[in-house]
């Protein structure tokens, strides 16, 4: 018995690493339908993999990182052969989100995102940090084997940690959040109708913003703090999403408020619209959790107080809970 369950967890792990891989593969292409070409470099705004990569090892595990080396493995046997230069973007791109991962436990990051300290934690430490190390590997591996001009090894090195660092920002704490939604009960139908009414406007300000000639990005603000506010990280997370893919495409394609600029001018502004979006609902997602939190705790420790007084004085609690001329 014992040694079938020690076959049965390598085969478990395997299978999930397989799986992690294909999921991996799946949204690099998904990915790369919106790449631009810095110095000779395929490179995308916004890369999915790298969020993907992160969450898995923080709920899973860091037994979960060969998936993440096999599946860049397929991503560049799609886009041309494996080399000296390939294996480094193999190894950019495993170990920037297992460090991720090791930072965020090191400073006692909860997957949760219900204080503000896990969104700082995301944010510095999981996105900006760490995928230093796959810009850094990936831009100098080309530069070593004569892929890439020396010249060109900068611009391609910040275009390619803003999109692995975006796809943590975006992608990471969609797939947190939406980890501990459980099915809704007794969910009153004005919140239903107010959801809907929030995703539809999202669509919409998403898409006259980003098709406009005027420079009218910062209007989707308000509905990014309204999903914060009334629906925290899960309907923040998916208006940031929404707003990004049609952000991406606008910039890529040079239409709407990014006509008339260079690839550089149009990626800059890209990316701090997405930095901001997605750093406003992250945090400000993580401030009203963490409020809600304490104030349940401060409820429930008054509740149990209130239990106290009563067994050791029976009716005070009721005569002197509210205080007088306090509403109740």
């Amino acid at each position: 018995m014992v040694r079938t369950g020690e076959l049965r967890r390598p085969a478990a792990a395997a299978l999930a690493n397989l799986v992690l891989a294909g999921v991996y593969w799946a949204s690099a292409k998904v990915g790369l339908l919106e790449q631009v070409v810095v110095a000779g470099a395929v490179v995308t705004p916004l890369w999915p993999p790298t969020g993907i990569a992160l969450s898995c090892l923080l709920l899973l595990g860091l037994w979960m990182w060969p998936g993440i080396a096999l599946g860049t493995l397929l991503v560049i046997s799609t886009l041309t052969r494996l080399d000296l230069a390939g294996f480094g973007v193999v190894a950019g791109n495993t170990l920037a989100p297992v460090c991720a991962c090791l930072m965020l436990r090191r400073v006692g990051f909860r997957t949760e995102l219900d204080r503000l300290r896990d969104g700082v934690a995301l944010v510095s430490l999981g996105a900006f940090a760490a995928m230093v190390i796959s810009a850094t590997l990936g831009s100098g591996t080309q530069v070593l084997t004569g892929a890439l001009p020396p010249g060109d090894f900068w611009r391609t090195w910040s275009a390619w940690w803003v999109g692995d660092a975006m796809g943590v920002l975006v992608i990471a704490p969609l797939l947190l959040a939406f980890r501990n939604v459980r099915p809704p009960r007794n969910v009153p139908l004005y919140r239903w109708a107010e959801a809907a009414v929030l995703l539809a406007g999202t669509v919409v300000v998403s898409l006259l913003t980003t098709r406009s000639s005027m420079s009218l990005l910062f209007l989707v603000f308000p509905v990014i703090v309204w999903a914060a506010l009334r629906f925290q990280l899960v309907g923040a997370a998916p208006c940031v999403l929404v707003m990004s893919v049609f952000a991406i495409n606008a910039a890529t394609g040079r239409s709407g408020p990014f006509t008339g600029h260079s690839l550089l001018e149009s990626m800059v502004n890209l990316q701090a619209l997405n930095a901001s979006a997605a750093l406003t609902a992250l945090l400000l997602s993580a401030i009203v959790t963490e409020q809600s939190t304490i104030r349940r705790k401060i409820e429930q420790a008054c509740t149990e107080l209130a239990e106290v007084v009563d067994r050791l004085a029976p009716g005070e609690s009721r005569r002197r809970w509210p205080p007088d001329g306090e509403p109740g």
